[in-house]
């Protein structure tokens, strides 16, 4: 009972410290969770695409613009390219899809000057919707990329 009552007191404790972030309390330190936050506060992380394409559009450009430039200035950090689709279409298809979706974020952002070896990619394909629902509003959320600072 001893025990269990220290555990509870002890977890009561860290959910109320405000400063300890979830980068810190999983292994990263503070000092990366204030890159990523430094990121997320200079650039928008994602870029979305058209149905079944993997072609970068103006606007996805443009956000692509602001994360090179930031890249640039903090030659240090390393980032990991995500790729999703909408749920359409089957699993096969669509991790092939998130992958060439994050590769063409990255090699854009190669042709801007990022080093290839400070990005990495990864799909998730139509497993990790953002937005849930059977309509084009959903599937237009859900097929994107998200760069994310890379905190390992």
């Amino acid at each position: 009972m001893k025990k269990l009552l220290s555990l509870f007191c002890a977890v009561i404790a860290l959910s109320a410290c405000s400063t300890l972030s979830e980068s810190a309390l999983f292994g990263g330190s503070e000092c990366e969770s204030k890159l990523a936050r430094d990121f997320m506060a200079n650039a928008e992380d994602r870029v979305f695409f058209a149905f079944d394409s993997s072609a970068i559009s103006a606007d996805a450009a443009e956000v692509l613009n602001s994360q090179a430039k930031w890249l640039n200035n903090h030659e240090d950090v390393k980032v990991v390219i995500q790729g999703y689709c909408d749920e359409r279409g089957t699993r096969e298809y669509n991790l092939a899809l998130g992958e060439r979706r994050a590769n063409a974020v990255k090699q854009y952002l190669v042709s801007k000057g990022v080093a290839a070896d400070r990005i990495s990619t990864i799909s998730y394909g139509k497993e990790r919707p953002a937005v849930l629902g059977n309509n084009e509003t959903a599937w237009a959320q859900n097929r994107r990329a998200v760069t994310v600072v890379d905190l390992i």
